[in-house]
């Protein structure tokens, strides 16, 4: 633990809120939870967390709330709706949320929370994964007020390794579709890379290797590119999460007349991979389009 134990609760705990919770109880805090899937409230709770019967109670039983949610009209439930975080909230607490929505619909959540009970905001989406939350590895991209933002690093400190405030609400946001802009557009850049190696006869697993520390080198590639190349479909990310967030992205990018010629193309790539099926299934389908090109 970096600082002092805290109460904090978590609502959400799929794979990354499961991870968020399970690293935050490991490093001493006081850790509430809630979801609707009481199995994996019971599995939390074996590791040591509380459990909230709803929301509600799981922001009265804490100084901090985290959101782990997928979608901003959920967010905006949890946070407003009857018996959300609202109810209970207060200026002396604060709502760290770790979904990936569309920055104006945060800042208007924000907005609201705050003016219905002071209740404070930091968005924090994240980029990293659960295996990098279940070490305190993160890089989280923050949106908030300098006040705020201090305030929830009591939390984030144990939980991240590279923590930035880029603005007011909605700014953590908007760099996380930034960099979900450059995910998505590099995992198909990778998949398009082990076609082509392996049509010159060139093993696709030692491109890494190859390329480590030159201009292409990046971390999606070192970690990928031999799973891409193995065709190991073990489930890391889904097709259809990351359809979501590039939605979002190009949602935004319409209401703020941004162009994104390339972009556009990768969206497309994974709307085809989930009309076929596929969009439950790891990023490494996207090379099932290839196969037969």
């Amino acid at each position: 633990m970096t600082g002092a134990p805290q109460k904090v609760s978590v609502v959400g705990i799929g794979i990354m809120g499961t991870a968020i919770s399970t690293r935050l109880v490991e490093a001493g805090h006081d850790v509430t939870v809630f979801d609707l899937d009481k199995e994996k409230v019971a599995a939390l709770v074996a590791k040591g967390a509380k459990a909230a019967a709803t929301v509600a109670e799981a922001t009265e039983a804490s100084d901090f709330v985290i959101l782990s949610l997928n979608h901003a009209d959920i967010v905006r439930k949890v946070a407003l709706g009857e018996g959300g975080v609202a109810s209970q909230g207060s200026p002396e607490k604060l709502l760290i949320d770790m979904s990936s929505i569309d920055p104006l619909e945060t800042q208007d959540i924000a907005g609201k929370l705050e003016s219905t009970c002071g209740m404070g905001w930091v968005d924090c989406p994240l980029s990293g994964g659960a295996p990098k939350a279940a070490l305190g590895q993160l890089t989280v991209m923050a949106g908030g007020s300098e006040e705020n933002f201090a305030r929830c690093k009591a939390v984030m400190d144990d939980l991240c390794a590279n923590l930035t405030l880029m603005g007011p609400n909605g700014a953590g946001q908007t760099t996380k579709l930034i960099n979900q802009l450059f995910c998505a557009v590099i995992f198909q850049s990778v998949a398009e890379a082990v076609k082509l190696a392996e049509a010159g006869g060139v093993d696709p697993a030692i491109i890494p290797q190859a390329l480590s520390g030159g201009r292409a080198d990046s971390n999606i590639m070192q970690e990928f590119m031999g799973k891409f190349a193995a065709r190991d479909f073990t489930p890391t990310g889904r097709i259809d999460n990351m359809l979501k967030d590039l939605d979002a992205l190009q949602s935004f990018a319409l209401r703020t007349k941004t162009p994104l010629p390339m972009t556009g193309q990768v969206v497309e790539i994974h709307r085809l991979l989930c009309a076929a099926g596929l969009g439950p299934k790891d990023t490494v389908e996207m090379i099932r389009l290839l196969e037969n090109a």
